[in-house]
């Protein structure tokens, strides 16, 4: 490995890396690993690796943070902070200007049409998710029933996203110790520990401050509800974007209403075109809810406001846990709580497919309750025949032929705009 660059001398990559992170995770950090270990040679490929392995045990979005982990590496907190900033705003400053057009036009027929092959291409993006993930985390006969418990959970009971993970977490932690994980590292040092604290305490104050001060000086609720709700997904999202996407989605279109179904697979759609963490999908919600309260001006100060309380607890774990990769890795029973959340985010997956899958192929879906159950039922009279083709043409172009993400959903746009034109 090279000595370490000057912070001057990597901004331009870490700029770099931020415009070009097309593609999901998978892209981003292969792109990582091209630009800072095979090009750069800024890390050796055990350093990458490790800081990969520790960034997928987080909450929040592992390719963000494991370009803020590679920062700091290399040139402490300040390279963390630029790393991890130049991954984000390239997406959030495209997200903010899509957001602004849908937000005005998005009822206009050619819009809605265009965003049907969009929807398409989305549930083979998230099924494509579940066939990636299901083969590393399902390990064994435990793992495969706590992916169950999650999908029963969170599908037909309604139990909330965090108490499925605390759940799981517990089970793994009590019956899946894998003892092959014995620490050859039997302490830390003290003076680690209290930088560790000092670290947490500064960036708790960083995370809460804003919140504090919408909720003492705001005249809009919903910025102080916008504020925490987006705090709470940044301590639960294990497991990547599409994890959360789920207890976030159906909490905002049924529960709070900030959004419809419509609009929330829009917004994805939105955040799969665009460089960036998939979780900048959160940056629309907020943006929305915004907007549907009191306009334009709130609208900018809700999409501000989530990216803050979504993206600063990230910093927070990567510079007050970056000194203890080795430590955390090594201790068996940590370890199997952590394959049980990984685990349980299958079955939340899955249950994100049904439910994307159902609100895009047929027009009205209703909820019926059988006792503690909750069950959804489509209307077959108002079936999207349109969606259904577009869907067999994105598995068709992104799992067999594995074309670009942001190329399927162009085209789908367009055969879709085709479609009804012709018919």
């Amino acid at each position: 490995m090279q000595s370490s660059p000057k912070l001057r001398q990597c901004a331009p990559t870490w700029c770099k890396i931020g415009l070009l992170s097309f593609g999901g995770p998978a892209a981003q950090i292969a792109l990582m690993h091209r630009e800072i270990v095979e090009n750069k040679k800024w890390l050796t490929e055990e350093q990458f690796l490790n800081a990969l392995n520790f960034c997928m045990l987080l909450p929040g979005p592992e390719a963000m943070q494991l370009a803020t982990y590679s920062g700091w590496r290399i040139n402490g907190i300040y390279g963390g902070l630029i790393a991890g900033l130049f991954f984000i705003l390239p997406g959030a400053i495209l997200i903010a200007f899509l957001a602004t057009i849908y937000a005005f036009y998005g009822d206009i027929p050619l819009i809605n049409t265009l965003f049907t092959g969009v929807k398409a291409t989305v549930v083979v993006i998230v099924l494509q998710a579940l066939l990636k993930i299901t083969p590393k985390a399902l390990k064994t006969h435990i793992h495969t029933l706590i992916a169950v418990f999650a999908f029963i959970g969170i599908f037909f009971l309604n139990i909330p996203y965090p108490i499925i993970i605390f759940i799981s977490a517990a089970l793994g932690y009590l019956i899946l110790p894998n003892k092959q994980t014995a620490s050859k590292i039997s302490h830390t040092h003290t003076h680690t520990l209290t930088k560790t604290l000092k670290t947490i305490l500064i960036w708790l104050l960083i995370w809460w401050a804003p919140i504090l001060f919408v909720y003492l000086f705001s005249e809009h609720e919903i910025l102080t509800k916008i504020t925490i709700f987006f705090s709470k997904l940044a301590v639960v999202t294990f497991g990547g974007a599409y994890a959360v996407l789920s207890y976030m989605a159906q909490d905002v279109v049924t529960t709070k209403e900030w959004l419809t179904a419509g609009q929330m697979m829009d917004g994805l759609g939105l955040a799969e075109t665009t460089p960036g963490p998939l979780i900048l999908v959160t940056e629309f919600v907020g943006f929305l809810a915004g907007f549907k309260e009191a306009g334009i001006l709130l609208a900018l100060q809700a999409a501000a406001l989530t990216l803050w309380v979504t993206f600063v607890p990230c910093f927070l774990w990567i510079f007050a846990g970056a000194p203890y990769i080795d430590w955390i890795g090594s201790q068996p029973r940590l370890h199997g709580a952590l394959s049980a959340i990984t685990a349980a985010v299958v079955g939340v997956i899955l249950n994100l497919s049904v439910w994307f899958t159902s609100h895009v192929f047929f027009e009205k879906i209703y909820e019926t309750k059988l006792g503690p159950l909750s069950l959804l039922w489509p209307d077959f009279n108002n079936l999207n025949v349109t969606a259904i083709f577009l869907t067999i043409v994105s598995i068709l172009l992104i799992i067999k032929l594995k074309w670009n993400v942001a190329l399927v959903l162009t085209i789908n746009a367009i055969l879709a705009l085709l479609y009804s034109l012709i018919f």
